[in-house]
């Protein structure tokens, strides 16, 4: 039987509703997947403050000093400014500005894919989500950085911690455990609540304390699986590992409207509390697709425009191995 016709394919997994786009939900799916994987690969995205605005440059955070208090003497007023009863509140702010957009971008021309024998768009959404996850990452560990070797920012308080231990705190579990307890006792003494805690350290670090036994020994207080290869808390501080702690000296990049470098040569590790840093977002995490028929395939771009900075220097310790 001769065939008189071209033959249509009854259903197209990409289109809606069986019309328009046969790539549409493809193309949906591949976002979705940027999206889970910088979720998943970032490592400060849920440890320090992140607060959206919909329109501006920058963002303003109001930083309060403490209250006093004092006896009160029977019949005296509370509002007599000479009885000092009355706490004067030192206030200051941090501004954190919008850095310029950041995207990840790939082209796919429509010639590879066809000779392709397996999915490429999954594979690079994972790159792109990466590439932004780590970016983010990268800026807010050597912001947290920055912070712990800032003053106060309220006069007369604490300003951030820099413990310098020499080099054996990099490469000694034993010296690394007891700098966090050191690091731990700071900020118990700047009033730094014990929850949201959390320290950063690289793997050779992180693998240190795991061979540790005194610091997963559940005997101890510990918490880890020396067989997982996995610690989980030290002094009440949650234990994170990442590759992106910065260990050169980082120069600025253009695009970037706050301070993110420095000399990170000696940094072995940071500890801090959420509320150390700021994130402030301008454009989420958004994916744009365009077929070219020019260049017969496909750019995709994954993009945001957001900037973190120092909130709070009291809430942050560097661990160094610059000698003491």
């Amino acid at each position: 039987m001769a065939v008189t016709s071209n033959a249509s394919p009854v259903s197209r997994l990409g289109q809606i509703n069986k019309s328009g786009d046969a790539d549409a939900l493809f193309l949906k799916t591949f976002s979705g997947e940027i999206i889970t994987t910088f979720e998943t690969a970032s490592v400060i995205l849920d440890r320090h403050f992140v607060r959206t605005i919909t329109s501006g440059k920058s963002a303003q955070f109001p930083v309060l000093g403490e209250a006093g208090a004092k006896y009160h003497t029977p019949g005296a007023s509370i509002l007599e400014g000479d009885n000092a009863y009355l706490s004067q509140i030192a206030a200051a702010e941090k501004v954190i500005t919008i850095d310029d957009l950041l995207i990840a971008a790939t082209f796919i021309a429509n010639i590879d894919e066809a000779k392709n024998h397996y999915d490429v768009r999954a594979e690079y959404a994972n790159k792109l989500g990466y590439a932004l996850a780590n970016a983010w990452d990268k800026r807010g560990l050597q912001v947290g950085i920055l912070n712990a070797r800032s003053a106060a920012t309220i006069t007369g308080q604490a300003g951030g911690t820099v413990l310098n231990k020499g080099a054996t705190v990099a490469t000694t579990a034993s010296v690394l455990a007891a700098a966090l307890f050191e690091a731990a006792a700071s900020l118990d003494n700047k009033n730094v609540p014990a929850d949201g805690r959390v320290a950063f350290l690289r793997p050779e670090q992180y693998y240190l304390l795991v061979q540790a036994k005194d610091a997963i020994n559940k005997d101890w207080g510990g918490q880890g699986a020396y067989s997982d290869g996995t610690v989980f808390r030290v002094a009440g501080i949650e234990i994170v590992k990442t590759i992106n702690l910065p260990s050169t000296n980082i120069s600025a990049v253009t695009g970037e409207k706050n301070t993110y470098s420095g000399d990170f040569t000696n940094t072995v590790a940071l500890v801090q509390h959420r509320s150390a840093i700021g994130t402030v977002k301008l454009m989420d995490l958004a994916f744009e697709s365009e077929y070219q028929i020019v260049h017969q395939g496909t750019l995709m771009v994954a993009k945001y425009a957001m900037g973190t900075g120092p909130l709070r220097p009291e809430s942050s310790v560097e661990i160094s191995k610059t000698a003491p």
